[in-house]
Protein backbone atom coordinates (compact mmCIF):
# COMPACT_ATOMS: atom_id res chain seq x y z
CA UNK A 1 0.00 0.00 0.00
CA UNK A 2 2.73 2.22 0.50
CA UNK A 3 3.55 2.37 -3.15
CA UNK A 4 -0.13 2.21 -4.30
CA UNK A 5 -0.95 5.00 -7.22
CA UNK A 6 0.05 8.61 -6.37
CA UNK A 7 -3.53 9.81 -6.99
CA UNK A 8 -5.27 6.99 -5.07
CA UNK A 9 -2.48 8.57 -2.43
CA UNK A 10 -3.52 11.65 -2.15
CA UNK A 11 -7.13 10.36 -0.52
CA UNK A 12 -6.89 11.55 2.99
CA UNK A 13 -9.31 8.45 4.16
CA UNK A 14 -6.93 5.78 2.76
CA UNK A 15 -4.39 7.53 3.81
CA UNK A 16 -5.70 7.42 7.71
CA UNK A 17 -6.67 3.38 7.13
CA UNK A 18 -2.91 3.01 5.65
CA UNK A 19 -1.84 4.55 9.19
CA UNK A 20 -4.72 2.39 11.30
CA UNK A 21 -3.81 -0.83 9.47
CA UNK A 22 0.34 -0.18 10.10
CA UNK A 23 -0.43 0.76 13.71
CA UNK A 24 -2.52 -2.58 14.12
CA UNK A 25 0.48 -4.52 12.61
CA UNK A 26 3.02 -2.74 14.77
CA UNK A 27 5.56 -4.98 16.71
CA UNK A 28 5.16 -3.00 20.06
CA UNK A 29 5.21 0.35 22.01
CA UNK A 30 8.10 2.08 20.41
CA UNK A 31 7.32 1.43 16.46
CA UNK A 32 4.01 2.35 17.48
CA UNK A 33 5.58 5.49 19.32
CA UNK A 34 7.71 6.34 15.53
CA UNK A 35 4.74 5.81 13.77
CA UNK A 36 2.93 8.50 15.49
CA UNK A 37 5.28 11.50 15.72
CA UNK A 38 7.10 11.05 12.00
CA UNK A 39 4.51 9.01 9.54
CA UNK A 40 1.51 11.44 10.95
CA UNK A 41 3.17 13.96 8.46
CA UNK A 42 0.83 11.62 6.02
CA UNK A 43 -2.05 13.68 7.02
CA UNK A 44 -1.09 17.22 7.55
CA UNK A 45 2.25 18.87 6.94
CA UNK A 46 4.57 19.71 10.37
CA UNK A 47 8.07 20.31 11.11
CA UNK A 48 8.10 18.78 15.02
CA UNK A 49 6.04 16.68 16.52
CA UNK A 50 6.44 15.48 20.12
CA UNK A 51 4.76 12.21 21.73
CA UNK A 52 3.83 13.40 25.83
CA UNK A 53 2.54 10.76 28.07
CA UNK A 54 1.21 11.63 31.74
CA UNK A 55 2.98 8.59 33.23
CA UNK A 56 6.38 9.33 31.99
CA UNK A 57 6.58 12.51 29.99
CA UNK A 58 7.77 13.26 26.66
CA UNK A 59 8.32 9.97 25.35
CA UNK A 60 9.30 10.31 21.70
CA UNK A 61 10.21 13.23 19.00
CA UNK A 62 10.28 13.08 15.31
CA UNK A 63 13.43 12.53 13.96
CA UNK A 64 14.90 11.62 17.55
CA UNK A 65 16.23 8.54 18.13
CA UNK A 66 15.88 8.39 21.77
CA UNK A 67 15.03 11.77 23.98
CA UNK A 68 17.47 12.60 26.43
CA UNK A 69 15.41 13.75 29.66
CA UNK A 70 17.76 16.23 30.98
CA UNK A 71 18.16 18.38 27.46
CA UNK A 72 16.43 22.18 28.00
CA UNK A 73 14.60 21.36 24.98
CA UNK A 74 12.63 17.88 26.63
CA UNK A 75 12.41 19.80 30.07
CA UNK A 76 10.97 22.93 28.31
CA UNK A 77 8.32 20.70 26.42
CA UNK A 78 7.53 18.83 29.72
CA UNK A 79 6.62 22.22 30.82
CA UNK A 80 4.39 23.15 28.05
CA UNK A 81 2.67 19.68 27.75
CA UNK A 82 1.96 19.20 31.22
CA UNK A 83 -0.27 22.42 31.10
CA UNK A 84 -2.08 21.98 28.18
CA UNK A 85 -5.89 21.09 28.07
CA UNK A 86 -6.78 16.99 28.12
CA UNK A 87 -10.05 17.19 26.87
CA UNK A 88 -10.21 18.34 23.06
CA UNK A 89 -7.62 19.50 20.55
CA UNK A 90 -6.07 22.91 20.87
CA UNK A 91 -4.31 25.24 18.46
CA UNK A 92 -1.57 26.76 20.10
CA UNK A 93 1.67 28.64 20.07
CA UNK A 94 3.45 32.05 21.33
CA UNK A 95 0.38 33.71 20.87
CA UNK A 96 -2.59 31.14 22.70
CA UNK A 97 -0.62 28.63 25.26
CA UNK A 98 -3.48 27.66 27.88
CA UNK A 99 -1.96 26.97 31.32
CA UNK A 100 1.30 27.79 30.38
CA UNK A 101 3.06 30.71 32.13
CA UNK A 102 4.68 34.16 30.11
CA UNK A 103 7.74 32.81 29.98
CA UNK A 104 7.23 29.73 28.34
CA UNK A 105 5.07 31.45 25.97
CA UNK A 106 7.82 33.57 25.19
CA UNK A 107 10.19 30.71 24.37
CA UNK A 108 7.91 29.65 21.91
CA UNK A 109 9.44 31.28 18.82
CA UNK A 110 12.89 29.47 20.14
CA UNK A 111 12.02 26.16 19.82
CA UNK A 112 9.32 25.82 17.83
CA UNK A 113 7.58 27.35 14.52
CA UNK A 114 4.81 29.69 14.74
CA UNK A 115 1.57 27.19 14.78
CA UNK A 116 1.21 24.07 17.36
CA UNK A 117 -1.80 22.03 17.53
CA UNK A 118 -2.35 20.04 20.73
CA UNK A 119 -3.94 16.25 20.34
CA UNK A 120 -4.76 14.96 23.92
CA UNK A 121 -5.91 11.54 24.30
CA UNK A 122 -7.99 10.73 27.68
CA UNK A 123 -6.57 9.00 30.36
CA UNK A 124 -7.70 5.39 31.63
CA UNK A 125 -10.76 5.28 33.43
CA UNK A 126 -9.70 2.53 36.09
CA UNK A 127 -6.71 3.74 38.27
CA UNK A 128 -3.58 1.97 38.36
CA UNK A 129 -3.24 1.33 35.21
CA UNK A 130 0.10 1.73 33.92
CA UNK A 131 0.43 3.57 30.85
CA UNK A 132 -3.22 5.04 30.84
CA UNK A 133 -2.58 7.87 32.33
CA UNK A 134 -3.57 10.12 28.98
CA UNK A 135 -0.97 12.30 27.66
CA UNK A 136 -0.98 13.71 23.90
CA UNK A 137 0.38 14.69 20.72
CA UNK A 138 1.89 18.16 20.16
CA UNK A 139 2.67 19.54 16.32
CA UNK A 140 3.92 22.42 15.09
CA UNK A 141 4.56 23.79 11.84
CA UNK A 142 4.72 27.11 9.65
CA UNK A 143 1.21 26.58 8.03
CA UNK A 144 -1.99 27.49 9.92
CA UNK A 145 -3.85 24.67 10.65
CA UNK A 146 -7.58 23.72 8.66
CA UNK A 147 -10.69 22.37 10.31
CA UNK A 148 -10.26 19.43 8.49
CA UNK A 149 -6.95 18.78 9.09
CA UNK A 150 -7.64 19.18 12.71
CA UNK A 151 -10.45 16.58 12.40
CA UNK A 152 -8.36 14.10 10.05
CA UNK A 153 -5.81 13.89 12.80
CA UNK A 154 -8.03 13.59 15.43
CA UNK A 155 -9.40 10.14 14.22
CA UNK A 156 -6.04 9.64 13.73
CA UNK A 157 -4.51 9.79 17.54
CA UNK A 158 -8.07 7.94 18.71
CA UNK A 159 -7.17 4.92 16.35
CA UNK A 160 -3.53 5.03 16.97
CA UNK A 161 -4.40 5.58 20.69
CA UNK A 162 -6.58 2.26 20.77
CA UNK A 163 -3.45 0.50 19.02
CA UNK A 164 -0.90 2.12 22.11
CA UNK A 165 -3.16 0.40 24.76
CA UNK A 166 -3.57 -2.91 23.27
CA UNK A 167 0.25 -3.45 23.28
CA UNK A 168 1.19 -1.10 26.40
CA UNK A 169 -1.50 -2.03 28.54
CA UNK A 170 0.03 -4.07 31.84
CA UNK A 171 -1.59 -6.75 33.58
CA UNK A 172 -3.71 -5.53 36.29
CA UNK A 173 -2.31 -7.83 38.31
CA UNK A 174 1.80 -7.32 37.73
CA UNK A 175 3.27 -5.93 40.81
CA UNK A 176 3.43 -2.07 39.64
CA UNK A 177 -0.25 -2.24 39.13
CA UNK A 178 -0.64 -3.39 43.00
CA UNK A 179 2.12 -0.89 43.79
CA UNK A 180 0.11 2.14 42.29
CA UNK A 181 -3.16 0.89 43.40
CA UNK A 182 -1.79 0.69 47.15
CA UNK A 183 0.02 4.23 46.79
CA UNK A 184 -3.39 5.56 45.65
CA UNK A 185 -5.05 4.27 48.82
CA UNK A 186 -2.45 5.53 50.97
CA UNK A 187 -2.82 9.07 49.80
CA UNK A 188 -2.37 11.91 52.48
CA UNK A 189 -6.16 13.29 51.87
CA UNK A 190 -5.90 16.99 52.76
CA UNK A 191 -8.53 18.66 54.62
CA UNK A 192 -8.88 15.80 57.24
CA UNK A 193 -7.27 15.22 60.68
CA UNK A 194 -4.38 12.60 60.67
CA UNK A 195 -7.04 10.02 62.66
CA UNK A 196 -9.48 10.43 59.95
CA UNK A 197 -6.86 10.12 56.65
CA UNK A 198 -7.43 7.06 55.03
CA UNK A 199 -3.71 5.74 55.73
CA UNK A 200 -3.96 5.71 59.56
CA UNK A 201 -7.35 3.49 59.31
CA UNK A 202 -5.56 1.16 57.46
CA UNK A 203 -3.04 0.98 59.51
CA UNK A 204 -5.11 0.70 62.70
CA UNK A 205 -7.06 -2.56 61.16
CA UNK A 206 -4.37 -4.35 59.67
CA UNK A 207 -2.83 -3.74 63.46
CA UNK A 208 -6.62 -5.44 65.02
CA UNK A 209 -6.40 -7.72 62.40
CA UNK A 210 -2.80 -8.81 64.01
CA UNK A 211 -4.48 -9.62 67.04
CA UNK A 212 -7.23 -11.60 66.04
CA UNK A 213 -7.71 -14.91 67.78
CA UNK A 214 -7.36 -17.68 65.47
CA UNK A 215 -6.46 -21.45 66.58
CA UNK A 216 -3.08 -22.86 65.89
CA UNK A 217 -3.60 -25.97 63.56
CA UNK A 218 -0.60 -28.31 61.94
CA UNK A 219 -0.73 -31.08 59.45
CA UNK A 220 0.79 -34.67 60.24
CA UNK A 221 1.06 -38.11 58.26
CA UNK A 222 -1.33 -40.21 60.38
CA UNK A 223 -3.64 -43.46 59.68
CA UNK A 224 -6.10 -45.82 61.44
CA UNK A 225 -4.58 -48.23 63.62
CA UNK A 226 -6.16 -51.05 65.74
CA UNK A 227 -7.09 -49.34 69.54
CA UNK A 228 -6.46 -52.07 71.32
CA UNK A 229 -5.46 -55.07 69.90
CA UNK A 230 -4.07 -58.74 70.96
CA UNK A 231 -0.71 -59.04 69.44
CA UNK A 232 0.53 -62.47 68.43
CA UNK A 233 4.02 -62.76 69.20
CA UNK A 234 6.45 -65.94 68.55
CA UNK A 235 5.94 -68.39 71.34
CA UNK A 236 9.04 -70.17 70.66
CA UNK A 237 12.61 -70.20 69.05
CA UNK A 238 12.09 -71.40 65.20
CA UNK A 239 11.62 -71.13 62.09
CA UNK A 240 7.98 -69.98 60.82
CA UNK A 241 6.25 -72.66 58.80
CA UNK A 242 2.82 -72.24 56.75
CA UNK A 243 -0.14 -69.54 57.85
CA UNK A 244 -3.61 -71.37 58.18
CA UNK A 245 -4.95 -67.49 57.17
CA UNK A 246 -4.74 -64.72 54.96
CA UNK A 247 -4.26 -60.95 55.73
CA UNK A 248 -7.73 -59.36 57.12
CA UNK A 249 -9.37 -62.63 57.27
CA UNK A 250 -11.80 -62.40 60.43
CA UNK A 251 -10.89 -65.21 63.16
CA UNK A 252 -12.70 -67.07 65.47
CA UNK A 253 -11.12 -67.60 69.20
CA UNK A 254 -9.15 -71.20 68.92
CA UNK A 255 -8.56 -70.82 65.00
CA UNK A 256 -5.53 -71.94 63.88
CA UNK A 257 -3.51 -69.13 62.78
CA UNK A 258 0.08 -70.31 61.70
CA UNK A 259 2.86 -72.41 62.96
CA UNK A 260 6.72 -73.21 62.72
CA UNK A 261 9.05 -76.13 61.29
CA UNK A 262 8.37 -78.95 63.32
CA UNK A 263 10.55 -81.19 62.06
CA UNK A 264 13.46 -80.25 64.40
CA UNK A 265 11.32 -80.14 67.29
CA UNK A 266 9.74 -83.88 66.66
CA UNK A 267 13.31 -85.54 66.41
CA UNK A 268 14.21 -83.79 69.74
CA UNK A 269 10.88 -85.02 71.42
CA UNK A 270 11.61 -88.52 70.22
CA UNK A 271 14.52 -88.71 71.13
CA UNK A 272 13.19 -87.84 74.40
CA UNK A 273 10.82 -90.12 74.41
CA UNK A 274 12.77 -92.79 73.79
CA UNK A 275 15.31 -92.06 76.61
CA UNK A 276 12.68 -92.00 78.85
CA UNK A 277 11.42 -95.26 78.04
CA UNK A 278 15.19 -96.76 78.13
CA UNK A 279 15.54 -95.09 81.47
CA UNK A 280 12.05 -96.92 82.34
CA UNK A 281 13.11 -100.20 81.28
CA UNK A 282 16.88 -100.29 82.85
CA UNK A 283 14.89 -98.88 86.09
CA UNK A 284 12.56 -101.75 86.38
CA UNK A 285 15.70 -104.35 85.40
CA UNK A 286 17.64 -103.14 88.57
CA UNK A 287 13.74 -103.61 90.58
CA UNK A 288 13.85 -106.96 89.94
CA UNK A 289 17.75 -107.50 90.80
CA UNK A 290 17.58 -105.78 93.60
CA UNK A 291 15.31 -108.52 95.46
CA UNK A 292 18.02 -110.54 95.55
CA UNK A 293 21.17 -108.03 95.43
CA UNK A 294 21.93 -105.62 97.61
CA UNK A 295 24.30 -103.39 94.72
CA UNK A 296 21.50 -103.52 92.37
CA UNK A 297 19.21 -101.86 95.72
CA UNK A 298 21.67 -99.06 95.76
CA UNK A 299 21.25 -98.02 92.29
CA UNK A 300 17.75 -97.70 92.20
CA UNK A 301 17.22 -94.07 93.71
CA UNK A 302 19.89 -92.79 90.95
CA UNK A 303 18.50 -94.25 88.28
CA UNK A 304 14.37 -92.99 89.43
CA UNK A 305 16.33 -89.40 88.90
CA UNK A 306 17.51 -89.93 85.68
CA UNK A 307 13.83 -91.36 84.76
CA UNK A 308 12.64 -88.21 86.33
CA UNK A 309 15.33 -85.70 84.29
CA UNK A 310 14.44 -87.84 80.98
CA UNK A 311 10.34 -87.18 81.89
CA UNK A 312 10.81 -83.74 81.99
CA UNK A 313 12.93 -82.98 79.26
CA UNK A 314 10.14 -85.00 76.92
CA UNK A 315 7.29 -83.07 78.84
CA UNK A 316 8.91 -80.03 77.72
CA UNK A 317 9.68 -80.60 74.32
CA UNK A 318 6.04 -81.94 74.22
CA UNK A 319 5.00 -78.57 75.30
CA UNK A 320 7.11 -76.97 72.39
CA UNK A 321 5.08 -78.78 69.71
CA UNK A 322 2.12 -77.60 70.88
CA UNK A 323 3.21 -74.03 70.97
CA UNK A 324 4.18 -74.36 67.75
CA UNK A 325 0.70 -74.70 66.74
CA UNK A 326 -0.35 -70.99 67.31
CA UNK A 327 -4.04 -70.54 67.83
CA UNK A 328 -6.31 -67.24 67.81
CA UNK A 329 -6.61 -65.55 71.27
CA UNK A 330 -9.71 -63.91 70.34
CA UNK A 331 -12.34 -63.46 67.92
CA UNK A 332 -11.32 -60.56 65.27
CA UNK A 333 -9.68 -59.31 62.56
CA UNK A 334 -5.59 -61.22 61.65
CA UNK A 335 -3.54 -57.75 60.58
CA UNK A 336 0.12 -58.82 59.25
CA UNK A 337 2.19 -58.50 56.60
CA UNK A 338 2.33 -60.90 53.22
CA UNK A 339 2.41 -64.35 54.53
CA UNK A 340 5.12 -65.29 52.13
CA UNK A 341 7.44 -62.75 54.17
CA UNK A 342 6.93 -64.82 56.98
CA UNK A 343 7.66 -68.64 56.10
CA UNK A 344 10.91 -69.65 56.75
CA UNK A 345 12.19 -67.15 58.29
CA UNK A 346 13.91 -67.62 62.14
CA UNK A 347 12.28 -65.99 64.76
CA UNK A 348 12.96 -65.56 68.69
CA UNK A 349 10.53 -66.19 71.27
CA UNK A 350 8.53 -62.71 71.62
CA UNK A 351 8.78 -61.13 68.11
CA UNK A 352 5.58 -60.05 66.76
CA UNK A 353 4.28 -61.90 64.22
CA UNK A 354 0.77 -60.31 63.75
CA UNK A 355 -1.98 -58.70 65.51
CA UNK A 356 -5.52 -59.23 66.31
CA UNK A 357 -8.18 -56.94 66.36
CA UNK A 358 -11.94 -56.28 67.08
CA UNK A 359 -13.98 -55.27 63.92
CA UNK A 360 -14.66 -51.48 64.72
CA UNK A 361 -12.50 -51.16 67.30
CA UNK A 362 -9.72 -48.21 65.72
CA UNK A 363 -8.26 -45.30 66.68
CA UNK A 364 -6.27 -42.70 64.54
CA UNK A 365 -2.35 -42.70 64.90
CA UNK A 366 -0.37 -39.55 63.91
CA UNK A 367 3.42 -38.76 63.68
CA UNK A 368 3.51 -34.93 64.54
CA UNK A 369 7.00 -33.43 62.95
CA UNK A 370 9.60 -31.66 65.22
CA UNK A 371 9.14 -28.57 63.65
CA UNK A 372 5.64 -28.54 64.07
CA UNK A 373 5.25 -29.60 67.50
CA UNK A 374 2.25 -27.55 69.20
CA UNK A 375 0.75 -27.59 72.90
CA UNK A 376 -1.92 -30.35 72.07
CA UNK A 377 -4.03 -30.98 75.29
CA UNK A 378 -6.11 -34.17 76.16
CA UNK A 379 -9.27 -34.35 73.87
CA UNK A 380 -8.17 -31.52 71.28
CA UNK A 381 -10.03 -32.35 68.22
CA UNK A 382 -8.24 -34.22 65.24
CA UNK A 383 -9.99 -34.45 61.23
CA UNK A 384 -8.47 -37.23 59.41
CA UNK A 385 -8.26 -36.89 55.80
CA UNK A 386 -8.02 -40.25 54.44
CA UNK A 387 -6.04 -40.11 50.92
CA UNK A 388 -8.97 -42.85 49.33
CA UNK A 389 -11.90 -40.16 50.38
CA UNK A 390 -10.29 -36.58 50.42
CA UNK A 391 -13.46 -34.69 50.45
CA UNK A 392 -14.76 -36.53 53.78
CA UNK A 393 -12.88 -36.38 57.44
CA UNK A 394 -12.79 -38.33 60.16
CA UNK A 395 -13.25 -36.64 63.36
CA UNK A 396 -11.29 -37.41 67.09
CA UNK A 397 -10.55 -36.58 69.86
CA UNK A 398 -6.21 -36.71 70.88
CA UNK A 399 -6.31 -39.44 73.27
CA UNK A 400 -2.22 -38.95 74.03
CA UNK A 401 0.80 -37.65 72.83
CA UNK A 402 4.19 -38.88 73.60
CA UNK A 403 6.60 -37.23 75.46
CA UNK A 404 9.96 -38.05 74.02
CA UNK A 405 10.04 -38.29 69.66
CA UNK A 406 11.13 -41.25 67.97
CA UNK A 407 12.63 -42.15 64.95
CA UNK A 408 10.22 -43.15 61.87
CA UNK A 409 10.99 -45.53 59.01
CA UNK A 410 12.24 -42.13 56.94
CA UNK A 411 14.77 -41.28 59.27
CA UNK A 412 13.22 -38.15 60.69
CA UNK A 413 12.12 -37.87 64.28
CA UNK A 414 8.36 -36.98 65.27
CA UNK A 415 6.07 -37.39 68.13
CA UNK A 416 3.75 -40.33 68.04
CA UNK A 417 -0.22 -39.24 68.44
CA UNK A 418 -3.17 -41.19 69.14
CA UNK A 419 -7.16 -39.75 69.31
CA UNK A 420 -10.12 -42.23 69.44
CA UNK A 421 -12.44 -41.73 66.88
CA UNK A 422 -15.75 -39.80 67.91
CA UNK A 423 -18.03 -42.48 66.57
CA UNK A 424 -18.12 -45.38 64.36
CA UNK A 425 -16.41 -45.59 61.00
CA UNK A 426 -17.06 -47.77 57.94
CA UNK A 427 -13.23 -47.24 56.99
CA UNK A 428 -10.71 -50.38 57.64
CA UNK A 429 -7.67 -50.32 59.43
CA UNK A 430 -4.24 -49.32 57.85
CA UNK A 431 -5.71 -46.57 55.65
CA UNK A 432 -3.76 -43.42 55.54
CA UNK A 433 -4.22 -40.25 55.10
CA UNK A 434 -3.32 -36.31 56.19
CA UNK A 435 -4.55 -35.55 60.49
CA UNK A 436 -5.59 -31.90 61.18
CA UNK A 437 -4.35 -31.13 64.45
CA UNK A 438 -6.29 -28.21 66.27
CA UNK A 439 -4.33 -26.44 69.14
CA UNK A 440 -5.08 -23.94 71.49
CA UNK A 441 -6.04 -20.01 70.29
CA UNK A 442 -3.38 -17.48 69.72
CA UNK A 443 -3.28 -14.24 67.91
CA UNK A 444 -3.21 -14.11 64.10
CA UNK A 445 0.77 -12.16 64.63
CA UNK A 446 1.89 -15.60 66.29
CA UNK A 447 0.26 -17.77 64.10
CA UNK A 448 2.16 -16.20 60.95
CA UNK A 449 5.65 -15.38 62.43
CA UNK A 450 5.62 -18.92 64.59
CA UNK A 451 7.78 -21.16 61.88
CA UNK A 452 9.82 -18.03 60.59
CA UNK A 453 11.08 -17.63 63.98
CA UNK A 454 11.78 -21.07 64.79
CA UNK A 455 13.74 -21.33 61.58
CA UNK A 456 15.57 -18.17 62.57
CA UNK A 457 16.62 -19.45 66.07
CA UNK A 458 17.62 -22.87 64.49
CA UNK A 459 19.61 -21.37 61.79
CA UNK A 460 21.31 -18.81 64.58
CA UNK A 461 21.31 -21.14 67.22
CA UNK A 462 19.54 -19.02 69.52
Amino acid sequence: MNQADPGVAADPLWLLLDLARRARAAQGPEELAFLLVNDSHALQPYRQAALWLADSGVHSLSGVVQPEANAPYVQWLERVCRGLPRDAATPVGAAHLPGADAALAAEWAEWLPEYGLWLPFAGATQPGREGEGGGGLLLAGELPWTREGIALLEEWVDTWRHAWLARHRPSPWSWAAWRRRAAAGLARQPGKPWWCQRRTVLAAALLALLFVPVRLTVLAPAELVPAHPVVVRAPIDGVVGPFHVRPNEPVKAGQPLFGFDEAALQARYDVAAQALATAEAEYRQLAQQAVSDAKSKTQLALLQGKIEEKRAEAEYLGSQLERARVLAPQDGIALFDDPTEWIGKPVQTGERIMRIAAPGDMEVEAWVPLGDAIPLPEGAPVSLYLAANPLSSLSAQVRYVAHEAVPRPDGSYAYRLRATLDGPSDQRVGLKGTAKLSGQWAPLAYWMLRRPLATVRQALGL
